[in-house]
């Protein structure tokens, strides 16, 4: 018997609409469809793909603890490893769903490194938060030669200075709670009046604000801030 294949299927960033086709087609090829889900409650990459999902499918949902102290939940993907091993090893196909990239900080890189070595194993690309957030706020992310920076807020204030300090274009993402340690950096560097915030691009809750809007520990985990030092890319 032939083993099945592992999809990683890139989903975007929250809008239905922005899945592509080659997920779409595998979404209704697989007979197994795996996310990621919080340990009570609905999953969000399963809400993403509800309007494209057939019925009849094997679901498994992934549940973990969604919070810092305790992610990436090891036990959690060597769970979920072995249960999708059983599916492929019988021939059955199976889809994992990815909210935005599978590759770009996307929790699917945890299966697949563990899964990678025994079993075929596809990464369908995504829509990611990165361009989907420029897209919102209209905001290119970088022009010719400019070096663009993914610096995520968790990191030490002092990191997120150095390396703002002279970089040509940010992004700032998981802003979340950490939204007034990076609001700081930016006044000291001069950076407040070019930044750009978007919290939860292309979902229905979409919210566009500048930074003075943004209460204290008011942004959610997905949001994102956009900055070029020349305002626009363009310029």
């Amino acid at each position: 018997m032939t083993a099945g294949t592992l999809y990683g299927l890139g989903i975007g960033p929250g809008d239905p609409e922005l899945i592509t086709l080659k997920a779409h087609r595998i979404l209704q090829a697989v007979p197994v469809i795996a996310y990621p889900a919080p340990e009570q409650g609905d999953s969000l990459a399963r809400q993403i793909v509800a309007p494209h999902l057939p019925q009849g499918r094997m679901e498994i949902a992934i549940r973990m603890p969604l919070v810092v102290a305790r992610f990436p939940a090891q036990e959690v993907y060597d769970a979920a490893a072995l249960e999708l091993g059983e599916h492929l090893q019988a021939g059955r196909d199976a889809a994992v769903l990815c909210e935005g990239d599978p590759f770009f900080y996307g929790s699917f890189m945890y299966l697949f490194g563990r899964m990678a070595e025994k079993f075929r194993v596809e990464v369908v690309p995504g829509v990611s938060s990165l361009t989907a957030c420029a897209a919102v706020l209209g905001a290119p992310l970088a022009a010719r030669n400019d070096v663009l920076t993914v610096v995520p807020a968790p990191l030490p204030e002092a990191e997120i200075a150095a390396r703002l300090k002279d970089c040509d274009a940010a992004a700032i993402i998981k802003v979340g709670r950490h939204l007034d340690k990076v609001r700081r950096v930016l006044e000291d560097l001069g950076l407040s009046a070019k930044a750009r915030y978007v919290e939860h691009a292309t979902m229905a809750k979409q919210n566009v604000r500048t930074l003075d809007q943004v209460g204290a520990d008011a942004a959610p985990y997905f949001s994102m801030i956009l900055i070029h030092r020349r305002g626009e890319a363009w310029q």
